[in-house]
């Protein structure tokens, strides 16, 4: 090889991106005036697509491979540079790399409590959080939809809007589900994957394939979360005769003192009284909705109902529903008790 060979082969032109992130989804390779020469060296590496565009059109997509660039390796770009009677050497026009790689460990969680129907502590609010995975699907789609001219494009600039997407469907699976979150968390891998299939077609649109999801915590506020401890407790305990009877030989075993005694006799006493004292449950109430302007309002109890009734602004015709009827009935003959306390209209 001779010198002037070897020189020439110095200066080759090549065109790549070593990625040392781990959250970069696209880079743009910087070139002054985005000129680039004829038999350019292209190394596309794995997990990468290189896009090239043409005066805000996107060209050619080349995958992963080493490519010396010339009119058979770009013909899109050749076609809309009219390069069919010889190729322009430089050549002006960007050139996008395009991580294909899976991005994981992304995080997604209800801002603010949503409020769902659980079937057996009715309407709740929760917070939940977990994470999901992406993968670029559609690289044009990515530049088109997303990223536009953004040269450096990362996982964060797109997450707290995919994040939104996974959010607005929580309620809505969670609802069909008819699981109760006392037993949510057996089925979180379960839950997931609606959520994941039901989403897919959205994060399509933007060009993205929806990997993977899942659901770490659905958690209630705290008040409600101690009420729950508390009726766990009582059902632990059980027959409080068994229990008290369990708690005095497990003290004599341990040898207590005869003081240690009287305070348990003492605390026996006690919680005998507020066994006593304890009232039994409030039964399920009844509740209706009723219809105004095509609209229904509720949920409404049986005195509700009553009190619209004596005001005068539930009358015997309008229209009531209640949880297992198939279809709106009249208020006389839903709840027939209530006209029967008011008197009727006077003559």
């Amino acid at each position: 090889m001779g010198l002037f060979d070897w020189l020439k082969d110095q200066f080759i032109d090549v065109i790549e991106w070593l990625d040392d992130t781990h959250d970069t989804i696209i880079y743009r390779f910087d070139r002054h005036d985005n000129e680039i020469k004829y038999g350019a060296k292209l190394i596309v590496r794995p997990s990468q697509v290189a896009v090239f565009v043409n005066e805000g059109e996107i060209a050619d997509i080349l995958g992963p491979g080493t490519y010396e660039l010339e009119t058979k390796n770009l013909p899109i770009l050749t076609d809309l540079q009219h390069w069919d009677h010889g190729f322009q050497s430089p050549f002006k026009a960007e050139v996008y790399f395009v991580s294909t790689k899976r991005f994981s460990d992304l995080k997604w969680g209800t801002k603010h409590p949503i409020i769902i129907k659980d079937p057996q502590l009715g309407p709740v609010r929760v917070r939940a959080f977990g994470t999901y995975e992406i993968r670029v699907k559609d690289p044009a789609k990515v530049i088109e939809e997303v990223a536009g001219t953004d040269g450096l494009f990362t996982v964060d600039e797109i997450d707290d809007r995919l994040s939104d997407l996974i959010v607005s469907k929580l309620p809505e699976v969670l609802a069909k589900s008819g699981i109760s979150i006392l037993e949510l968390a057996k089925h979180y891998r379960e839950l997931g994957e609606r959520i994941r299939e039901q989403l897919a077609p959205y994060f399509e649109e933007y060009g993205f394939s929806l990997e993977k999801l899942l659901i770490e915590s659905v958690s209630l506020p705290k008040e409600v979360e101690q009420a729950l401890d508390e009726r766990s407790a009582m059902e632990i305990v059980g027959d409080k005769g068994e229990y008290l009877r369990y708690k005095t030989a497990k003290g004599i075993e341990k040898g207590g003192a005869a003081s240690e005694l009287v305070g348990l006799g003492a605390g026996m006493a006690a919680a005998n009284q507020v066994f006593k004292a304890t009232p039994p449950p409030i039964p399920d109430r009844e509740e209706f909705y009723i219809a105004r302007d095509k609209t229904p309002v509720g949920p409404l109890t049986k005195e509700q109902l009553l009190e619209l009734v004596q005001n005068g602004e539930l009358g015997r015709d309008d229209l009531v529903w209640r949880e297992g009827m198939e279809e709106w009935k009249r208020a006389e003959e839903v709840l027939p008790d209530l006209f029967k306390k008011v008197p009727p209209p006077l003559p």
